[in-house]
């Protein structure tokens, strides 16, 4: 067979394999293998950039061992494949022995018999270098270079082709997973799952990036006041991830003493200390494939932050009083309330431990800074307390108004088990404010008095009716103005909306919030 019928073989059969190819790395593999076993073309590689690095390093190849395939990384500016990267022009060498810019960094040919003539073209995307494809000729081969350079960059053209395919499908591959997550939350929230209660603009947003980084393996810090619902948020992550099926194990660093807590996080070999009558693994091997959650992350020990940094960094760990190396695949979450960055001024805290938590930290505000949201969390814990106890329960006004002005020092958690004290201790169906005051704790904000209908002159105080008015209205506002919409963001059924909407008497007021959502469209076209 002719060179030419080789090289059209040789096309036709990388065409099939790239487009049989399940992922990138197996369709350059296959590329190559072609170019070597038709065409004798020894050592071919694909080097690309690599964004996170800024270096040039070798993707796949054929005719490397993988240690040599692992020394090939190259600066921007460093050897013959540095410089076809930069110029974005082939580049042929007779003879790799004269040739001073032939680096040999992967080792590969220093037992080569014979000359080795060497040619590397440009991978071209949109205009742009984007790696280099090189391969390997032996100088008694006839074929004139220009020949094989031809076909070389036909060939680079087609994997350059391959890859933005592959990063397209990988961007949908990113936005389906964003959709699902966002799905999941939604029926979560509809089947009264796991999910955050407020519409307030700081846990939208809270909400936003919980709904981004679900999807992803990156570590997750929280941080915030105690209360605020770091262990809920965890645990939403945890449900939204492709782990949702695996353990979702809990610990908190602050609660056990710590010379307990390394046994606790790592596990032990039987005979490591006094009491270690048999082996036992720690909580990091309990989630292994799931999630692990860490709260009060700043209580860790500086003795133990050296072994959890070994997790973090290579999901490596040894037991206490073991020599094995054990191998887990766990995703870590961690919360907490303190300053992390204060506790590493201070020497408390490893600075390297805290930039490997700080991947993507997403802080949940306090109750008092989100008063917007208090409504609806006193609605959410009055009807869970009345699915737990059987009783309906609703506070006045005044009571309404009260909790409203309070700092809530315990946040979210103090709100839950007020309710709760609530609904236990009362013996009406009606929480005043009377009954309230008892059960705040003191020296907060100033608590409204029970008042006769307002008179002029005092400050206007809003009511329960004006309140759920207010909140409905809010989120039609929210929504577009769709009900079935507004319903869901609020926990409501459809039935239950409409008969709100009926009650204060929003029929014109959604009509004219579509009639002006209409108008701003038909400007905008």
């Amino acid at each position: 067979m002719t060179v030419h019928r080789l090289k059209l073989s040789a096309l036709l059969a990388i065409c099939q394999v790239i487009d049989q190819a399940i992922d990138l790395e197996s369709a350059l593999d296959g590329v190559l293998q072609i170019l070597s076993e038709l065409l004798s073309m020894q050592r071919a590689t694909v080097t690309l950039y690599d964004p996170e690095t800024g270096h040039l390093s070798i993707n796949a190849s054929y005719g490397l061992t993988v240690e040599e395939r692992k020394r090939g990384v190259y600066r921007l500016d460093e050897g013959v494949t540095g410089r076809i990267f930069q110029t974005g022009e082939p580049f042929y060498v007779p003879d790799i022995e004269k040739e001073p810019l032939f680096l040999d960094k992967t080792g590969s040919r220093r037992v080569q018999r014979g000359g080795i003539s060497f040619i590397g073209v440009p991978i071209i995307l949109h205009g742009d270098p984007i790696g280099v494809l090189t391969v390997d000729r032996l100088f008694e081969d006839e074929v004139e270079f220009e020949e094989d350079v031809a076909f070389l960059k036909v060939v680079a053209t087609l994997i350059g082709q391959f890859i933005s395919l592959n990063e397209k499908i990988k961007a949908r591959e990113a936005a389906l997973k964003r959709e699902n997550t966002s799905l999941k939350y939604q029926i979560s929230k509809n089947t009264k799952g796991p999910y955050i209660v407020g519409q307030s603009s700081s846990m939208v947003e809270v909400q936003r990036q919980m709904e981004k980084v679900s999807p992803t393996r990156a570590t997750v810090l929280l941080l915030g006041e105690s209360g605020v619902g770091k262990t809920l948020i965890a645990r939403i992550i945890h449900e939204l991830s492709e782990r949702a099926g695996s353990p979702f194990i809990k610990v908190n660093c602050a609660s056990i003493p710590g010379n307990l807590l390394e046994s606790e996080l790592f596990g032990h070999e039987k005979g490591a200390f006094t009491g270690a009558t048999a082996s036992r693994p720690g909580r990091f091997e309990e989630a292994d494939t799931g999630t692990i959650f860490l709260d009060e992350i700043g209580e860790l020990p500086l003795g133990l932050q050296a072994k959890f940094l070994r997790v973090l960094q290579d999901k490596e760990l040894e037991r206490l009083g073991g020599g094995r190396t054990r191998s887990i695949d766990v995703r870590i979450l961690a919360a907490t309330n303190r300053d992390l960055g204060d506790l590493v001024e201070r020497g408390k805290f490893r600075l390297d431990l805290y930039y490997r938590l700080n991947v993507f930290p997403i802080r949940i505000p306090p109750l008092r800074e989100r008063k917007e949201d208090i409504t609806s969390l006193l609605n959410h814990f009055l009807h869970k307390m009345a699915d737990d106890y059987g009783r309906s329960i609703h506070l006045t006004a005044t009571a309404l108004d009260a909790l409203i002005r309070y700092d809530w020092p315990g946040n979210v958690r103090e709100m839950q088990n007020l309710i709760e004290r609530l609904v236990i201790m009362t013996d009406n169906d009606r929480i005043t404010l009377e009954f309230l005051k008892s059960y705040l704790a003191p020296g907060q904000t100033p608590v409204v008095e029970e008042t006769l209908p307002l008179s002029e002159g005092l400050p206007h105080r809003t009511s329960l009716k004006e309140f759920e008015r207010n909140e409905v209205m809010a989120a039609l506002e929210r929504s577009g103005w769709v009900q079935y919409k507004a319903a869901d963001a609020l926990g409501l059924s459809a039935r239950q909306m409409g008969y709100r909407v009926k009650k204060y008497g929003l029929e014109t007021m959604i009509a004219e919030g579509r009639a002006r959502l209409r108008r701003m469209k038909e400007t905008q076209m």
